[in-house]
């Protein structure tokens, strides 16, 4: 059985700053502001992505040390291990539900950049813009798709370990379980992998945007392998 929430890839990949001093704001500049609000909202959450990843590194080592003990004559300490492992699940589901508060109030931020889009005057910055738009609405999309997916597998994991609190297991029923688990996790990455796809689409569309709009940026960019080993696998 695994335990593994492949890194979510955020989209604050780069630091923009603006160079432009002008006297006016222009739609283009509007824009501007709210993409990188929303950047700055979801970049609040990355720190949290360590303490998941712990989490998990944690719950597979309660797992290891309960088939290890297995469960005849060491119910006690199986039951023991089993609480430790729920209230690990729980403390996941607390920090997901804190992440998808978090992606919720970016989308919010985001999605005041509709109304300024049909103000864009140069037509080809208006269709890129439109573009950027669309795909990180279905950005958004996604990462609503792999937050149900894995609340499934917490639950599927917390059966499981109420499961091996009961003393009459039978080793077909906690396989059937264990199964069912990496089934789930097995859809948590794929609808990772498809957040991250959008993710890194957007930022191209995003940057292309600022090349046409004129807006004078600075980048900083990690490269995608050094944000994963930033933040673990």
């Amino acid at each position: 059985m695994f335990r593994i929430r492949k890194t979510i890839i955020f989209f604050n990949l780069f630091i923009l700053i603006v160079l432009s001093a002008c006297n006016h704001t222009t739609a283009e500049e509007e824009i501007y502001t709210y993409l990188e609000e929303a950047v700055r909202i979801e970049s609040e959450f990355i720190a949290q992505q360590n303490k998941i990843t712990n989490l998990e590194a944690e719950e597979q080592k309660i797992y290891n040390q309960i088939i290890d003990l297995g469960t005849d004559n060491k119910i006690d300490e199986v039951k023991k291990l089993a609480k430790e492992a729920i209230d690990n699940i729980n403390k996941r589901s607390e920090l997901i539900d804190m992440e998808k508060e978090n992606m919720e109030s970016s989308k919010e931020v985001f999605q005041k950049t509709e109304d300024y889009i049909e103000k864009i005057k140069d037509q080809d910055a208006r269709k890129v813009a439109e573009k950027l738009y669309n795909k990180m609405e279905k950005r958004y999309s996604s990462y609503n798709e792999l937050n149900k997916t894995y609340i499934v597998s917490l639950e599927l994991e917390t059966e499981l370990y109420e499961m091996l609190q009961k003393q009459d297991l039978k080793q077909e029923d906690l396989t059937k379980q264990i199964n069912k688990i990496n089934k789930g996790y097995e859809k948590v990455l794929d609808a990772n992998e498809k957040f991250n796809t959008y993710t890194i689409k957007y930022n191209e569309l995003k940057r292309e945007f600022y090349t046409l709009a004129n807006i004078d940026v600075t980048y900083e960019e990690p490269t995608i392998d050094e944000e994963i080993d930033k933040k673990g696998n």
